[in-house]
């Protein structure tokens, strides 16, 4: 036996000899041990790929949101902006309940924007009189085809008061 065709393992010896074992043998993984490999692979990835989507979906749940706010701020800028003075009360701050709005948001989600305006806070229900110096106006703003999910539980809502001035 030459060196050329034996292997060496490392540090057996017997009796004060070497323990030689033949070249052709040849060591590697099993096809048991690359299925089960692949398996542990293909599970980590799977779980990677649901991490993957679930970002998406939120992601695109939190779009939405933001444009609903973007829509509800200018409602509610519009609303404040408008004159309720002794003398003057713009149109659009008369009591009652206005018509759902069809509004498109920038990404071209449609919104429905709700807007009542009680003429007495004090009461129940949403009261109309013009002669009121104390409205309480609410504005909200939801998707008109929300996904399943979060989106259909929370509109973005928002309420204030107007007090009349001089």
């Amino acid at each position: 036996m030459t060196t050329n065709t034996l292997k060496k393992l490392p540090n057996r010896t017997i009796n004060g000899t070497e323990e030689f074992e033949p070249a052709n043998e040849k060591s590697g993984f099993t096809l048991i041990e690359v299925v089960i490999a692949m398996v542990i692979l293909l599970v980590a990835l799977l779980g990677v790929f649901v991490t993957f989507t679930w970002a998406i979906t939120f992601n695109a749940g939190n779009d939405s949101r933001s444009e609903a706010l973007a829509i509800l701020q200018g409602e509610v800028e519009f609303l404040r902006s408008a004159k309720f003075t002794s003398g003057v009360m713009d149109t659009t701050l008369g009591g009652g309940t206005r018509a759902q709005v069809d509004v498109a948001g920038p990404s071209g989600n449609a919104y429905l924007v709700d807007v009542s305006i009680d003429d007495d806070p004090f009461t129940a229900g949403v009261q109309v009189n013009n002669n009121a110096s104390l409205k309480e106006i609410t504005v909200t703003v939801t998707l008109a085809s929300p996904t399943p999910g979060w989106q259909t539980a929370v509109p973005s809502t928002v309420r204030f008061h107007r007090v009349r001035g001089n």
